[in-house]
């Protein structure tokens, strides 16, 4: 089993289903094991959410693997972690959280140099369906005029 030297898990749906307001980078309460296991990439955060809970905000359905070489002291795979800000980052979350329409998802889970296990979530809107159209056209007449661009 070979240990990444960078590893970055990317919630690439984000961007498509959400509009970014503000994006924050926040620490991570892990377990030995879980840390293990991120450190090989088995891990998944396309379906997570964050939520405050007791004012503290912890991220919600992001799947870490169970370590292979772990035993019996293996972590469970989706439970709730909690995340670190500053407490004026968190405040200032909250309050934005209370505007209808906002939710707080991740986009990027990765280690930095340091080794520590940081995600970067957002503050989001969802977009409408109208949105997304429009982001799927741009997409493609981007791929096409680089198409063009190329054969040329």
């Amino acid at each position: 089993m070979k240990i990444e030297k960078t590893v970055s898990i990317l919630n690439k749906r984000a961007r498509f289903e959400y509009e970014i307001l503000e994006e924050y980078e926040a620490g991570m309460v892990l377990t030995g094991t879980e840390i293990k296991s991120l450190r090989s990439s088995k891990a998944s955060i396309t379906e997570s959410f964050c939520q405050f809970i007791d004012g503290e905000l912890y991220i919600i359905n992001m799947m870490i693997d169970e370590y292979k070489l772990g035993t019996f002291y293996n972590h469970k795979t989706k439970r709730e972690r909690k995340l670190l800000l500053h407490k004026k980052e968190l405040q200032k979350l909250e309050k934005k959280l209370k505007d209808a329409g906002n939710t707080i998802i991740p986009l990027k889970l990765y280690i930095t140099d340091r080794g520590k296990a940081k995600v970067l979530i957002a503050l989001g809107r969802g977009k409408k369906l109208y949105d997304k159209r429009e982001a799927i056209k741009d997409r493609e007449n981007k791929r096409n005029l680089d198409r063009i661009l190329k054969k040329s």
